[in-house]
């Protein structure tokens, strides 16, 4: 296979268990599972099929004679009638009663719901283990004090958990998307040409009533309890494009995640893990670089702009149906989850791994506390009979005094102890030491931490304490 492309996502990133969801074998299983679930129902309501011809149908669901359907397709150039004819090849009983009244849509609609279904369980699952993972990291950090960054400039101080905290909502925030969609699964059922179930009339002379009772036991035979209610030969693309832009919202989230720890990094404040063998550049032996932050920020830029297909799709479909979404979808919407499922991957080792160095995120803050104190230490000189405008005015100066320092002669920041040694503020530099314990400034984020795990996380990891953990190791 080394002469031919091979996507990354399959060959690199993506897991096994995605990988699976959009392979041939599984796509072309839930065809025939499709087209057993469309005989036995039509059997069930009264028309010529047998038993004989369904249990001839079901002993040759899982053995695909992909040979025979590859060359039926070369030449009719029509993958579903191409299946049609291989699988009535191993069921000649059955096969002149294969997709009888159905049009393409009816397997590839179906079966492209349900592997969007059963892909966004898959994300679901991943997206609670990077929470649960982060609430570990948050809940040990929770009272740790580190210096706030806005604008990526030295702000008040806050602590490493609660910084995680605002990690972990965004990806509440995308798992409650995530949540509404699946709560709302629906197959198409089978709907006919443009969406009329003129065929299933006619089969059923007029009776109405067993064209819908078809559709209702189609859905039922493949596991699911509702069907869309109205559509053209096809679902309504809008649903591809609400699947993207949920991609979209956790990529968008692991970013921000991402960024941030490669900003870390480059303070090294937090650490991506790197393991003991890995080599962080060819050229400098010594770096370690941010590699599986950064291959989060790369592959999530493809799913955010990848989300611009299905909306394209979309808006340019015509009345009941045209075919300009077909070739795109069958790109878009798989590698969009392929792309997420190795994103949440990446996610979840980078998470479990984080090493923290608090001498360095403490050494810091401590460079930085001086000029966030100076409120508190002015107003306790004020309540011991100082003018509070003076203490202003030479607190003014001190601190310009202790940046020219900092910045132009790269000096230690010297502001404690030039307001120690100014009798002005009549403090000592032990007492102005404890003014400055980094604890003080940290408002409520430990008190928000312990509040936001207990009242937020905890009932969603609750909610799903018996998923199955999937296996979180990266290939490369």
């Amino acid at each position: 296979m080394n002469e031919i492309y091979q996507s990354p996502l399959t060959s690199r990133y993506a897991s096994k268990e995605m990988k699976s969801l959009f392979s041939n074998d599984k796509k072309f299983r839930t065809w025939r599972k499709l087209w057993i679930a469309l005989a036995e129902s039509e059997m069930e309501l009264g028309l010529e099929i047998t038993p004989e011809q369904i249990e001839e149908l079901k002993a040759n669901k899982d053995d695909i004679n992909y040979e025979v359907a590859v060359k039926r397709e070369k030449e009719v150039r029509h993958d579903v009638m191409s299946h049609v004819y291989a699988y009535g090849q191993q069921c000649p009983k059955a096969a002149g009663i294969i997709h009888l009244g159905a049009t393409s849509c009816y397997v590839g609609d179906n079966t492209d719901l349900i592997l969007m279904y059963e892909a966004m369980e898959l994300v679901r699952t991943k997206v609670v283990m990077a929470i649960k993972t982060l609430a570990k990291f948050a809940d040990e950090y929770k009272s740790l004090p580190t210096l706030g960054f806005t604008h990526f400039q030295p702000a008040q101080p806050t602590t490493v958990g609660k910084r995680a905290t605002l990690w972990i909502q965004d990806l509440l925030y995308d798992l409650e998307e995530i949540e509404h969609f699946l709560s709302n699964k629906r197959l198409l059922g089978s709907k006919g040409t443009t969406g009329t179930q003129a065929s299933f009339l006619e089969l059923f002379e007029g009776d109405y009533e067993k064209v819908k009772e078809l559709d209702r036991k189609i859905v039922e035979k493949m596991g699911y309890d509702k069907v869309i209610a109205v559509s053209g030969q096809t679902y309504t693309r809008k649903i591809d494009s609400m699947v993207l832009n949920i991609l979209s919202g956790v990529a968008q989230s692991a970013t921000k995640f991402s960024n941030d720890i490669r900003l870390l990094q480059h303070l090294k404040e937090v650490e991506e893990p790197f393991e003991k063998n890995q080599i962080g550049s060819s050229a400098m032996a010594y770096k370690r670089n941010p590699m599986r932050s950064e291959r989060i920020a790369s592959l999530a830029r493809y799913v955010m702009v990848d989300a611009l297909n299905p909306a394209i799709t979309t808006a340019t479909q015509w009345f009941e149906r045209t075919l300009d979404d077909s070739a795109n979808k069958r790109i878009s919407v798989p590698e969009a989850f392929l792309a997420v499922d190795s994103i949440l991957s990446l996610y979840c080792n980078v998470a479990d791994g984080l090493v923290v160095y608090p001498k360095v995120i403490e050494r810091r803050l401590m460079k930085e506390l001086p000029f966030m104190a100076t409120e508190n230490i002015m107003m306790d000189a004020v309540r011991k009979g100082g003018n509070r405008q003076d203490l202003h005015e030479r607190i003014r100066v001190h601190s310009l005094e202790a940046g020219r320092m900092v910045k132009v002669e790269g000096k230690e920041n010297d502001l404690i102890e030039r307001i120690a040694n100014d009798e002005m503020f009549g403090v000592t530099l032990e007492e102005l030491k404890e003014i400055l314990k980094p604890e003080k400034y940290v408002g409520c984020s430990p008190y928000q931490v312990e509040e936001f795990l207990k009242n937020e996380v905890e009932p969603v990891l609750k909610a799903h304490e018996n998923d199955v953990e999937l296996d979180n190791e990266i290939n490369v």
